[in-house]
């Protein structure tokens, strides 16, 4: 009968082990001053951002939305929105998923960790739980960030669409809020990458500056003439997916694609860090 009545006790502790790691992971994460500084840079950037536009009449040529700056302040977060997915978004991800599982590696806790109640399984979920939730604040708060700078700083005027089409402001807001949350997919599939970079190589260099070395890589492939398939399987082509929200009708076709992308990376990355993570022998130095 006691055994019996343990049962449920041993399976409750196990089903929360994990939110007690992700806990745990969340309350580090928010003390460190890299996390702190991210959030700081995420902020201000774009009203930094802003400020520089308007002291100067040149504007970013090299955006679709760049030649409206000075015109609409739904442009700005539009903008930010283009740079960021180029190589700010892969980094930003990577301060903390490179660096979650290699500095137990750094530190030498690993023996401490896994020896108090809490399964290799649960410790990986709960830091990739961690790691996701830093890299989803951080993009949302980009999102915001740039999208006040860009109201409070240039104005509220209707935005021209891809296609000609005036879109007045409340129209505006949601689509670049919808903008936004278009990229967490490949995010998190960088998020993942930084991961799987971070176990794998036991070392936070790599695991922080793999990601965005491959991202600027990948990046480049697309645009010296790769096929359109190769272009199509690329984790950073869902970054500007986005652009078909601002046509005349929306064409979300990119959008689902680049979302399946993301998502097939995403599985094989966080498979690949748990797995390796799983035969790791931790006895070693």
């Amino acid at each position: 009968m006691t055994a019996v009545a343990a049962r449920p006790e041993v399976r409750s502790a196990a089903r929360g082990g994990s939110w007690v790691v992700y806990r745990c992971e969340l309350a580090k994460l928010v003390r460190q001053v890299k996390v702190q500084a991210a959030a700081i840079l995420c902020l201000l950037a774009p009203f930094l951002f802003v400020s520089a536009l308007n002291v100067q009449s040149n504007t970013p040529q090299d955006t679709l939305f760049g030649r409206w700056v000075h015109d609409s302040g739904f442009s700005i977060p539009l903008v930010v929105l283009g740079f960021a997915g180029q190589w700010a978004l892969p980094a930003l991800t990577s301060v903390v998923a490179g660096d979650i599982f290699s500095c137990e590696d750094r530190y030498g806790t690993w023996k401490t960790i896994l020896t108090r109640s809490r399964s290799r399984s649960q410790v990986f979920v709960g830091k990739a739980l961690a790691a996701m939730t830093y890299s989803i604040a951080m993009t949302a708060l980009v999102a915001v960030s740039s999208l006040a700078a860009g109201v409070l700083l240039v104005g509220r005027q209707p935005l021209i669409g891809l296609s000609g089409t005036l879109l007045q402001p409340g129209h505006c807001v949601v689509l670049v809020l919808v903008a936004w949350a278009t990229v967490l997919p490949p995010v998190l599939a960088f998020t993942a990458l930084g991961l799987l970079l971070s176990v794998a190589s036991r070392n936070s260099a790599l695991g922080v500056g793999g990601p965005v070395v491959i991202g600027l890589a990948l990046q480049l492939a697309s645009l010296v003439n790769a096929p359109e398939v190769v272009r199509m399987l690329l984790p950073t082509t869902p970054f500007g997916a986005w652009h078909g929200l601002f046509t005349d009708p929306p064409f979300h076709g990119p959008l689902a694609q680049g979302a399946v992308v993301s998502a097939v990376y995403f599985v094989l990355f966080v498979g690949g860090a748990h797995a390796l993570l799983r035969r790791r022998d931790i006895t070693e130095g």
